[in-house]
Formats: structure tokens, sequence, C-alpha cells
């Protein structure tokens, strides 16, 4: 099948003529009857009666015609509506990240976006399960640690530096904590992910791992968060949750010349020839907020 005969034979109907047609479509008159004639040959039938002075549909052909016209009318509005989305980024986004990855830096991210560009439509999926964005349709993901998909474009964009929290009441009355051996004096609360049995802290020269009691044991983020916010002691957090715009300054950090981990934190996406520019501006935007949040 050859579209461009019907879209020639839709035309020279539209003008009246074939030397109508040709003057449109910028084509030799005589193109515009080879076309037909080729269209007529596969399709076994007459579409056109011509004579030297004028041009009639026969039955078949208005009956032709009358699909192939509306046929094209959904095409050209096809290539009309990706065109629009070549040039404007709008459309919906399915993003997902981690559930820990909280509120606040969540909210200000798709906030961001959207004033950007406010025909985009953000779909958030938050969880802790590794996502197959290409068999679930996500067109993107933030992910911290270490990726499992080499198959996919990642961009990194910061660092999550893990580091150890207590509330200002609670250290007002504390004992002193100037080494991470001094952890043994304190009630300290455990995000389960970075030890039950232990915490290892490191410096620019060495590191220090000291036993944990155990009794305070959470696999939450923001539970840890809430708990040493109500002075329970210290807590291993990211630092980004402990920003002083989102717990109101309440917490200090401690032991500041050491650290935990710290996981890269990458914006990833499935390979594809054309990025959409929906997904293109939502990458541009996320990588100064994602930036600005993990440096």
């Amino acid at each position: 099948m050859d579209l461009n005969e019907t879209a020639v034979f839709v035309k020279v109907v539209q003008a009246g003529s074939f030397s109508g047609a040709a003057r449109q479509l910028q084509l030799p008159t005589s193109t515009i009857s080879t076309r037909i004639s080729r269209l007529e040959k596969r399709l076994g039938v007459t579409l056109l009666q011509r004579t030297t002075r004028r041009l009639s549909l026969t039955e078949a052909g208005s009956l032709y015609f009358q699909h192939a016209a509306t046929g094209l009318g959904y095409m050209l509005e096809a290539e009309a509506a990706i065109s629009t989305t070549i040039h404007e980024p709008q459309g919906r986004l399915k993003i997902t990240a981690p559930a820990d990855l909280g509120d606040f830096l969540l909210s200000s991210l798709v906030n961001r976006v959207q004033d950007a560009y406010p025909k985009i439509e953000m779909e958030l999926l938050l969880t802790d399960r590794y996502v197959d964005l290409v068999a679930e349709s996500v067109d993107a993901a933030i992910r911290t640690g270490a990726l499992r998909d080499s198959s996919l474009i990642a961009k990194q964009v910061g660092n999550v530096r893990w580091a150890a929290f207590a509330s200002r009441e609670y250290l007002s009355s504390a004992p002193t904590l100037n080494m991470p051996q001094d952890l043994r004096h304190h009630p300290c609360v455990q995000f389960t992910p970075l030890g039950r049995d232990e915490w290892t802290l490191t410096n620019n020269s060495s590191s220090i791992t000291t036993p944990m009691p155990g009794n305070r044991m959470v696999n939450s983020i923001g539970v840890v968060r809430a708990m040493v916010m109500a002075n329970r002691g210290v807590g291993l957090l990211p630092s980004y949750v402990c920003r002083p715009e989102m717990v109101e300054d309440k917490l200090l950090r401690v032991l500041p010349d050491w650290h935990a981990k710290a996981d890269p934190v990458h914006l990833v996406y499935p390979r594809q020839r054309f990025v959409p520019v929906k997904l293109r501006a939502f990458l541009d935007v996320s990588t100064v907020v994602l930036k600005d949040w993990f440096n």
C-alpha cells in the first residue's frame, strides 16, 4: 500500500482537477495522473471519470474518498499532535522514587516542574521495590545506591550522606558526645538497613565501629526522624531530611567530623532514540532541584 497515492487522490478530489492538485502539491500533472492510475490498478476499480471538461467520482470513488479523507485527516492530526509535543513540553509523566525520599523534597520537585511547564501532568509512584521502567511504562526514576540495570541511561545528581543527629532539647542534658565511642552512653534510634548490631562511622582518616544495643530499631527514615525530634536519642539520618526548614531547626548534627555511608543518587530513564521533550524538561528541572538537595 502506497499512502502517497491515496493522499494524491484525496487532493485531486478536493482541488476538483488534476492540474489544481498538481499546483497545490507542487508536482507535475503527469505524476498526479500516474499515481491515480496506479491506485486504481491496485484497487481494481475506477475511482474517477475524466473528460476534457470535468472530473467526477464513480460510486466506488465516492466511497473510497469518504474513508480515505477521514483517515488522512486523522493522520494529519496525529502528526500535528506530535509536532506540538516536540516543541512544547506537555502530557503525563510517570516518575518513580523511593518512598523515604520524603514529602518535602518530592512535593518541591513536582511544584518546580509544573511551575516551569504547566502542561506537564505528574504521576508519582513511591515505592521501595525495584520498578522495571520499560515493563511498567514509567518515564524516569530517582534511585539511590548502586544501580543494577546497565541498559538504562543514568545521570548522577549527588549523594545521600548519612550522619548522626539529635534534638537540641535532648543534647541540652545529654552526656558528652565527642567521638563515636561516646554513643554507648546514649540511647540510639537505629535505621535497620544501616545495621542492627552496630554503626560504622568514618572521618577523613579512619573508621570506628560502635556496637548498638538494638532496643530501638525502625525501617522507616520518617519514623527515625520523628523519634529523634521527640528527644528519644541519637539517630543516623540522611542529611537532606534534616535540613532546618524541614525540622523547624530542632535537630543538630552531632559528631560533625564523622559520617556513615554515602549513597549516590541518580536520575534514570530508558534508553531511546528520541527523548520526549516533556522528559527532557523534567530531567533539566529535576537535575537542578536534586543537586541542591544532595550536594
